[in-house]
């Protein structure tokens, strides 16, 4: 995992802003705005596991805190925050897997996510716009989430040589969480990680973002 330090030697284009003594909901709803971005990083299977093939992108060799990113959308007219993600959902038997909009009390539970960050990129009203409408209409037109693109970006951080290149397993339609918010931000014209294809972004190239931003990062 990351310390401020490490974060902050980037040099001054980035600011981060450590956030303690508060829950899941209480930073989240301080922090959730139009446009911005959240990460998050939990203990199951597949949250280790995405943190686990991060580490190639650690100079050090230490995991990455982030295996999930979606972009916060604001709050509507039921008095919540909602956010647009790609994502594989799980209710009862009902399973939801792709482009979707949820409410951030997704994001409340502090034993399943245990570690959260809000990135703000300083985007403009109409850049804001233009991103949101695109993951509406990607919401509306159910883009589909992709594991076998997941699963080609894992091989890409194996094989830096390949992180460049189209993602070996990429579908028409499809994208994961990182390479959904990485579609939405060149949408509204800025590149989270130049030099990487769409498709293998991974939640620790936003958290890297070539892009100056301001990160709340949620410390226990």
């Amino acid at each position: 995992m990351h310390d401020d330090s490490e974060w902050r030697a980037d040099g001054d284009r980035n600011q981060v802003i450590p956030v303690t003594g508060v829950s899941n909901r209480e930073f989240l709803e301080r922090h959730a705005q139009p446009g911005r971005v959240g990460l998050s990083g939990g203990r199951t299977l597949i949250d280790r596991a995405i943190c686990r093939a991060e580490r190639r992108l650690d100079g050090q060799r230490q995991w990455s805190a982030w295996s999930h990113a979606f972009v916060f959308e604001g709050r509507r007219i039921d008095g919540q925050h909602w956010v647009i993600e790609s994502d594989i959902q799980l209710h009862r038997r009902h399973i939801q897997l792709g482009v979707q909009e949820n409410r951030i009390d997704k994001y409340f539970d502090g034993a399943l996510y245990t570690t959260l960050a809000v990135l703000d990129f300083g985007l403009a009203a109409a850049q804001t716009t233009r991103l949101l409408s695109e993951g509406l209409d990607l919401a509306a037109t159910h883009a589909r989430y992709s594991l076998r693109e997941l699963f080609g970006t894992m091989l890409a951080l194996r094989h830096p040589r390949l992180r460049g290149r189209t993602n070996l397993f990429a579908r028409e339609r499809s994208l994961y969480c990182s390479a959904f918010v990485q579609h939405l931000f060149r949408k509204a014209g800025l590149d989270l990680a130049p030099g990487v294809d769409m498709k293998n972004t991974t939640p620790e190239d936003i958290a890297r973002a070539a892009a100056p931003y301001t990160m709340w990062r949620l410390e226990r």
